[in-house]
């Protein structure tokens, strides 16, 4: 992929033997016809931007949904644990695919949510969420929920119950018993959880493709237009490069985190 963004397009796909930076450039900006300037590629980094942007969201909402999530499944039994777990697991047997599908069908404007709404009086007519950015970010948060789920269950599982009851034997409020005393110890669980989400998220095809129908499309789905009807073989290269490097980047980042929480013990 390095060597194939160097190079220059063929006429009908593949690429010419040739050097050429051009692909790179062409990653945020493009060539006037008239007058050969660079100027912005809009489109481009309106897809950079959604990827990165939703990837993000859908980081956060997993996280807002998986910690209490996690909380509460750490504090039962320890045979009501195992069940909760069986429960948060089973997605991963399906394949995403069909888990996709499954989301389009509650959301669509003939879908399950649709349908009990208008039944219920709550709309006049059909919630238009397909196709949206909001219809990606929902099914991407299910997707990968689980991702966030269990690394923060095995973060909160080791937590000592003592610190809460001497947290609140020293008059701390709620908020600040979350803040100073879970948080803190429970961070490693957060940081793994959010990078196992983040990192397929931002490179995410089949769920942008098939919620977002061909008209939100993230940058997963833009390598693969053009390694195909794009025919644009180097760019696709580079844009897949990139992904490499933002994805490494935020891996660097979490080696760097872990290394730093075992040197304070």
């Amino acid at each position: 992929m390095l060597v194939y963004s160097f190079l220059i397009p063929g006429e009908y796909g593949n690429v010419e033997w040739g050097f050429s930076t051009d692909a790179w450039t062409g990653i945020l900006f493009t060539r006037d016809v008239f007058d050969d300037t660079l100027r912005l590629e809009d489109a481009h980094l309106t897809i950079l931007w959604r990827s990165v942007k939703l990837s993000l969201l859908t980081t956060v909402f997993a996280f807002l949904v998986g910690f209490p999530t996690a909380w509460f499944i750490a504090t039962r039994p320890p045979k009501a644990r195992a069940l909760w777990l069986f429960l948060i697991t089973i997605p991963f047997w399906t394949n995403l695919l069909i888990r996709t599908f499954a989301i389009n069908e509650i959301i669509r404007a003939e879908g399950l949510l649709n349908t009990v709404l208008l039944w219920a009086g709550l709309i006049q007519k059909p919630l238009e969420i397909i196709y949206t950015d909001f219809a990606v970010f929902l099914g991407m948060t299910y997707v990968y929920l689980p991702l966030m789920v269990l690394p923060l269950f095995a973060s909160i599982d080791r937590f000592d119950m003592r610190l809460l009851e001497a947290g609140y034997d020293l008059y701390a409020s709620r908020w600040q018993v979350l803040r100073r005393i879970i948080v803190p110890v429970v961070k490693p669980g957060i940081v793994a959880g959010s990078i196992l989400v983040f990192v397929p998220a931002l490179g995410a095809y089949v769920t942008p493709r098939i919620l977002g129908g061909g008209k939100q499309m993230m940058i997963g789905n833009f390598i693969e237009l053009q390694f195909g009807q794009g025919r644009n073989w180097p760019l696709g290269a580079a844009l897949s490069v990139t992904l490499l490097i933002i994805v490494t980047a935020a891996l660097l980042i979490y080696v760097r985190f872990a290394n730093r929480e075992r040197g304070h013990g």
